[in-house]
């Protein structure tokens, strides 16, 4: 595509065909350049095994194509037909609990269901047969949204294929029974076929069999993704095939992102603001950056997200006046090559009826359709910075692994949560208006000034020599609490804690401290003073350094008088560990020495709630300004440009109304009172 993605699902199938001229012509008047196209018509398609009806589809694609739209067309194999689950009940999936869940929603499957795989490789390939090389189709959706609503399933045909891949991962069973740690509790194998799925039993199942079948269950679904991507490939060569992710802690939990990045064209991702968070543009930000660093930091896109209410919620908070425009160009901002959204056209039946849409069901004499012709036009001018990059200032360390690790039960407190810590410490960096690079343990951080650990309870031990290299060479590390504590196997790693980050953090942990709910500890900063906001809850730790320096002290609690926060000189970096759950106040102050450390200047001259972000390409720099709040703000860039949503010259000042965007194509040109850098100042 020579243009942004612009557009949304469509789901023609829902309405009679004479309704389709008319989406086409609004597509066109709305600046659409792409739609997702027959995610869930594969009952429509295969009316009957081994019958299909193209007829309608051949239309509709038609239709799109002579309107110069393009086609993100789907394998509908997110939900079988009715016939199907007929012929093989089998392949619908069975609870933890034992319940084979019914025929009636979406995403019931067995991935390790023999039949479904067929019929979806069947369906796959006669899809590709017939469209694989139709000039409208620009990229292949296969499935939809894999791991919701459910992932897991604790058959039979689930039980035998989870033995086989153990087979593969250990090669024997003693390797199986090291690894699980069986001689507790007599839990020992002594024949392959012994081995099930961890189902609910009387008490805590196998923590470390429980870590394994979350792997397997990512693993299964991914082979079937890779299974139709493959077929694909080979009939439709030269067309990019992606899934829609929903790469965020708050939305799919249960998914190895890292890995299935790997496996896409393209990565793309689905995001749905939470409504009633306070700021949740912040969560925006966080899923757009953790989205983009799964694609290794090259371009991805934004595949869905809503134009107002989302009816799956609690509540369906209406979005206000302008968050669209912000919600859409804040993920553009952070490297999506486009917007898109569910849906359309508003369904007037089903389940997400009261899911908002592009065309609403208000029609075209709307807020929301003005808004949507609007953020068209804006998505067209933004065309110039096609194929730049992102420009981040700090990591965070994000493991997929380690969260499933921490929240299995039996840890020392209910209250460790590991995506609130990733939360907390990404908008404190967010409040320091630095842009965030996530990076897998083992990842590459060379280029990052400052690295921060937020929860890593599962730290292998070439994570652990990773982290202390990037610090012998330079980098600063910020880690928190509970992290190295066991390994790939959730087993704790020999020695005192912190384990695997025991030599780079230069302490030991003796003793665990959690906090009684309610329960909050005091700390004194480096003079020996109380100050207000200096405090944590939730968890303390009696530590003892064996080279790090105290710089703040527990006040009080279970372990008043030894050290809280420490820094660790190591080779040419310092590492800094944080042993409570600090709030706002403390994680600011820790942020604001790490950042001396790293070498990162303050920006506080910026606005709270205004982000700038910047992407940078062949065609020079592209830097966002997007104004979250109810009043105007002024921001000092660092050079001249060109404003492209208004087409203004921009001379070293940039305003931006209360609740706008402006995007500013940097030139050449440097600005007497810059930083220096040529960077916003």
């Amino acid at each position: 595509m020579d243009r942004l993605a612009f557009g949304g699902d469509y789901n023609p199938e829902q309405w009679p065909e004479e309704v389709w001229a008319e989406d086409v012509a609004l597509m066109r008047e709305a600046g659409v350049t792409l739609v997702s196209l027959g995610i869930f018509s594969w009952a429509k398609l295969e009316p009957t095994p081994g019958t299909y009806d193209f007829g309608w589809l051949d239309r509709i694609i038609g239709l799109l194509h002579d309107a110069g739209i393009a086609v993100d067309l789907a394998t509908p194999t997110v939900v079988p037909p009715a016939w199907f689950y007929r012929a093989h009940p089998e392949a619908l999936p069975v609870s933890r609990e034992g319940v084979r869940w019914a025929f009636g929603s979406r995403g019931a499957i067995c991935h390790s269901s023999p039949a479904y795989q067929q019929a979806a490789a069947r369906v796959t390939t006669a899809l590709g047969e017939r469209y694989g090389r139709h000039p409208a189709v620009r990229m292949w959706h296969v499935h939809n949204e894999y791991g919701v609503p459910v992932l897991e399933c604790y058959c039979d045909t689930s039980a035998a294929d989870f033995r086989r891949w153990l087979r593969e991962r250990y090669a024997d069973l003693d390797a199986v029974n090291a690894a699980w740690g069986t001689a507790f509790w007599g839990q020992s194998y002594g024949d392959w076929e012994e081995i099930q799925p961890p189902r609910l039993t009387p008490t805590v199942a196998n923590p470390a069999m429980r870590l394994d079948f979350a792997r397997f269950a990512s693993d299964s679904a991914l082979a079937n993704f890779v299974r139709e991507r493959d077929i694909l490939h080979e009939l439709s060569p030269g067309v990019p095939v992606t899934t829609n992710f929903m790469v965020s802690p708050t939305q799919c939990d249960t998914i190895d992102y890292w890995k299935w990045g790997r496996e896409v064209d393209l990565v793309t991702n689905d995001h749905y603001l939470v409504a009633e968070e306070d700021r949740n543009h912040i969560n925006l930000a966080m899923a757009a950056d953790l989205t983009r660093s799964v694609a290794g930091g090259r371009p991805w896109l934004l595949l869905e997200h809503s134009t107002s209410a989302v009816n799956w919620q609690t509540r369906g908070i209406a979005k206000r006046a302008g968050e669209m425009a912000r919600n859409s160009l804040g993920h553009v901002a952070r490297g999506s090559e486009g917007a898109m959204f569910f849906q359309w056209r508003a369904s007037r039946f089903g389940a997400e009826k009261f899911h908002s849409a592009m065309v609403p069901h208000a029609g075209t004499d709307s807020r929301i359709w003005r808004e949507v012709v609007q953020l068209g036009a804006d998505i067209g001018a933004l065309a110039p910075l096609r194929g730049s990059r992102t420009v981040a200032d700090v990591a965070m360390v994000w493991d997929w692994e380690s969260w499933w690790a921490q929240r299995l039960e039996w840890r020392p407190s209910e209250d460790l949560d590991t995506r609130e810590r990733a939360e907390a410490y990404y908008a404190a960096l967010y409040d320091r208006h630095l842009t965030v690079d996530f990076v897998h343990p083992e990842g590459e951080l060379t280029g990052h000034p400052l690295a921060v650990v937020p929860a890593l309870y599962l730290a292998t031990a070439t994570a652990g020599a990773n982290l202390r290299s990037y610090v012998e060479d330079g980098g600063t590390l910020l880690v928190s609490y509970f992290s190295g504590i066991v390994d790939e196997h959730d087993a704790v790693h020999p020695g005192p804690h912190p384990g695997a980050l025991r030599d780079v953090l230069g302490l030991t942990v003796e003793e665990f401290q959690p906090l009684r709910a309610g329960e909050w500890v005091s700390l004194t900063s480096a003079d020996g003073m109380q100050r207000p906001g200096l405090a944590g809850d939730v968890w303390a730790e009696t530590l003892v350094t064996r080279g790090a320096e105290p710089v703040w002290h527990y006040a009080d609690g279970p372990a008043a008088g030894g050290p809280a926060v420490t820094r660790h000189a190591l080779g040419a970096g310092t590492a800094w560990y944080v042993s409570s759950r600090i709030g706002r106040d403390g994680l600011d102050a820790v942020l604001a020495a790490a950042t001396v450390d790293a070498g990162i200047a303050p920006r506080d001259e910026l606005q709270r709630d205004v982000e700038l972000v910047r992407r940078r390409g062949d065609g020079g720099d592209y830097v966002f300004a997007i104004n979250h709040t109810a009043t105007e703000a002024k921001v000092d860039l660092a050079a001249h440009g060109t404003e492209l949503l208004t087409g203004e010259r921009v001379a070293g000042r940039l305003v931006v109304p209360a609740g706008t965007v402006r995007v500013v194509h940097v030139s050449g040109e440097r600005s007497t009172d810059c930083d220096g850098r040529g960077e916003i100042g």
